[in-house]
């Protein structure tokens, strides 16, 4: 099967969306030149070019992308090329409007913009598999062409009568019979129970909130639905071009998808990641879709999209200062990234995304983001030695969409402690600390982790807890959140609240009430080592059994209660978290949790603001301050972006990047011309 090193041949992938349908043909030879100069690789070609290729039911015009992809041969660029299938053409819609997706109302989401079909149409799936199929065949042996790019963001959602049908299907081949699904579903309940499968419909609106395992199924058969459009198509372009990897890309921590699953159904996974520049903890925010992606990856991973400048879909749209797009860009690098592209190639004049920046800006290829987007192409070509090469971690958080579609829906104890506002306040905890953390499955193989991490999974499987009591048991180290362990894959609650698996782990006798807090409410809380601290969002009247209570709760109708517990199991030990701590008492808890489990960050030490990540050979020092930092070294580095040799300190100006090379590096690397090694020379930040 292929995979990312057939795409990349040992170098990082530069380059973006590229939309020549947008402007005309004497544009296209400039555009080549350009790229030439910013030292672009490959272009993702193709994405929303159906009404072009298709201008009518049957019709095709290929002239036009031939001579596209010619030119971009000969200019020594590769093609990323795609299926156009995230956007039907109007002809579609308007032909065949049981194409049209609709909502949970049943009024019709129409054609006019983009994503507008439903994923069960059969009309859908056979066209999209056409024009598929037709660009295998006619592009499948072009020089150009290095990797396939299916569809676009998959998210789209459909409540119509044929998702209704294809729905029922899903739900036999899950249940195989009506009383089985009469089960799982609980629908004893406000006497829904079902008697016939003709009698099922998704979860459309009602008069009062929906059957919760009806909602939870909706939501896998969606990401089921979605996945096998995808597949289709991976299928028909694998049996013409077996020899060419294919991906689509994923949005950042999506709600709709099953990434797990997604991920083990492509050759190369790649997301797109626009983190707002006014953000404070974007850089943190970054990190942790990263370190998600190159999980499932379970190595390099791409960067689809991100953005040269501002976005145009905020309320406010931010342009990036000078040096973040080189920061965030070497930032995925370190994470795991052999592909760094953007959305898009050339800035738009007309249609919904014109003020959406690109790496040829409005302003045009003597502007300042054209510049930094050239320099940015040269470094990563000094980068090719850590191509390929993985991450190390030692330290894991266990995420699964099951457990999220769960969460979010109605008639919890709480709608103020959002499951992804969770992972990212414990992922930047342990980001603060430059412990470099992998996302994992709950079923996955945890013994290589000597730190596991849950912020929350309120479903488990019995297969999910047994792995967590044999990972602790046998030496692990893991931190649980709050409302963990609560129901089955079926969304139906265990016994005693909390699953009696679970609580013997933790050394916790019963939680005997969830208090959730306010939004703005807080709890006091205080340790000995930890100190006094504020908790958010959740409190638990819980009542420990073996477990040694680390912080108590302060005052109110919980004074005295545990908020944080400590429990010796087997060989290993579990905490307990009871309550969302302030971030400085998380940071601390997890650092110290850590510290028992034997993990230690990449460079102790550093200043704050500064990110060490070790990637194969290399260490890599990213500055997200705004303010210049000093950073120690224990042993000569040589900088591979520069040349220049370190040899007790370097210093990294505001937004600026080094990347060391071990200190016996196999690679001699020349200094640049007319500059001597130092110590903390002044480092550019763009």
């Amino acid at each position: 099967m292929p995979d990312l090193t057939d795409a990349t041949r040992g170098r990082i992938l530069y380059g973006g969306d590229y939309n020549p349908e947008q402007w005309p043909e004497s544009v296209w030879h400039d555009d080549i030149r350009l790229m030439r100069r910013a030292g672009v690789t490959t272009v993702t070609l193709g994405v929303f070019s159906w009404a072009r290729l298709e201008p009518r039911p049957g019709a095709r015009d290929f002239g036009w992308l031939d001579r596209v992809m010619d030119l971009l041969h000969d200019g020594g660029i590769e093609v990323c090329l795609a299926t156009p299938t995230a956007s039907p053409p109007p002809w579609m819609g308007s032909r065949h409007p049981e194409t049209l997706p609709r909502d949970e109302t049943g009024s019709v989401v129409w054609y006019g913009s983009r994503n507008q079909f439903c994923a069960s149409s059969p009309v859908y799936r056979d066209y999209a598999l056409r024009i598929t199929e037709d660009l295998a065949d006619r592009y499948g042996g072009h020089p150009a062409l290095r990797m396939w790019h299916v569809g676009n963001e998959y998210g789209t959602h459909c409540w119509c009568d044929e998702t209704a049908r294809h729905f029922r299907r899903w739900l036999r081949a899950r249940y195989g019979g009506l009383d089985a699904l009469n089960e799982a579903w609980g629908t004893a309940f406000w006497s829904q129970r079902y008697d016939s499968w003709e009698e099922i419909i998704p979860p459309r609106r009602a008069q009062y909130m929906i059957n919760p395992g009806q909602g939870l199924d909706f939501r896998r058969f969606t990401s089921d639905a979605l996945l096998e459009c995808f597949t289709a198509e991976r299928d028909a372009l694998a049996a013409r071009t077996p020899h060419i990897p294919v991906t689509t890309n994923f949005m950042p921590l999506f709600i709709g998808q099953d990434g797990w699953a997604w991920a083990a159904e492509e050759d190369v996974v790649s997301v797109d990641l626009y983190p707002d520049p006014k953000d404070p903890h974007a850089a943190a925010y970054g990190a942790m879709v990263q370190d998600l992606t190159r999980s499932q990856a379970g190595g390099p991973w791409v960067l689809m999209e991100q953005a040269a400048g501002p976005v145009n879909w905020r309320g406010v749209n931010h342009p990036k200062p000078e040096g973040l797009m080189r920061l965030w860009s070497l930032q995925a690098v370190a994470r795991g990234a052999d592909g760094i592209c953007f959305f898009q190639w050339r800035q738009s004049r007309q249609g919904s995304e014109k003020f959406h920046s690109g790496m040829v800006p409005h302003a045009g290829e003597h502007s300042r983001t054209f510049a930094r987007v050239r320099e940015l192409g040269a470094e990563l070509r000094e980068l090719a030695p850590v191509t390929g090469s993985d991450v190390p971690a030692r330290a894991a958080i266990l995420h699964d969409w099951h457990s999220w579609w769960a969460t979010v829906q109605d008639g919890r104890p709480s709608s103020r402690v959002p499951y992804e506002g969770l992972l990212r306040a414990w992922h930047r905890a342990l980001w603060e600390r430059n412990l470099t953390t992998d996302f994992a499955h709950p079923h996955a193989d945890l013994t290589d982790y000597a730190l596991v991490a849950v912020p929350q999974l309120y479903l488990l499987t019995d297969e999910a807890l047994e792995n967590l009591a044999a990972y602790v048991r046998g030496g692990g180290t893991l931190v649980c959140g709050f409302f963990t362990g609560v129901a089955d894959e079926d969304d139906r609650v265990r016994p005693g609240g909390v699953d009696r698996r679970l609580r013997e782990l933790l050394g916790i006798r019963t939680v005997h009430e969830w208090w959730p807090l306010d939004e703005g409410e807080t709890l006091d809380a205080e340790g000995a080592w930890l100190g006094p601290f504020h908790g958010t969002g959740w409190s638990e009247e819980l009542e420990p059994s073996t477990a040694e209570p680390v912080a108590r709760i302060k005052g109110g109708e919980l004074d005295g209660r545990p908020a944080v517990t400590r429990h010796a199991y087997g060989a290993g030990t579990a905490w307990y978290v009871s309550t969302l701590p302030e971030p400085a008492a998380l940071r601390a808890l997890l650092a110290r949790a850590a510290e028992e489990a034997g993990l230690a960050p990449a460079l102790p030490g550093l200043p704050e603001g500064v990110e060490a990540v070790e990637r194969g050979p290399c260490l890599f020092l990213l500055n997200h301050g705004r303010t210049p930092a000093v950073v120690p070294l224990s042993s000569p580095r040589t900088d591979l972006l520069t040349g220049r040799a370190h040899h007790t300190g370097v210093r990294l100006d505001r937004f600026a990047v080094m990347v060391l090379a071990p200190p016996e590096s196999p690679r001699p690397i020349p200094h640049p011309k007319g500059q001597a090694p130092c110590d903390e020379p002044p480092e550019r930040s763009s």
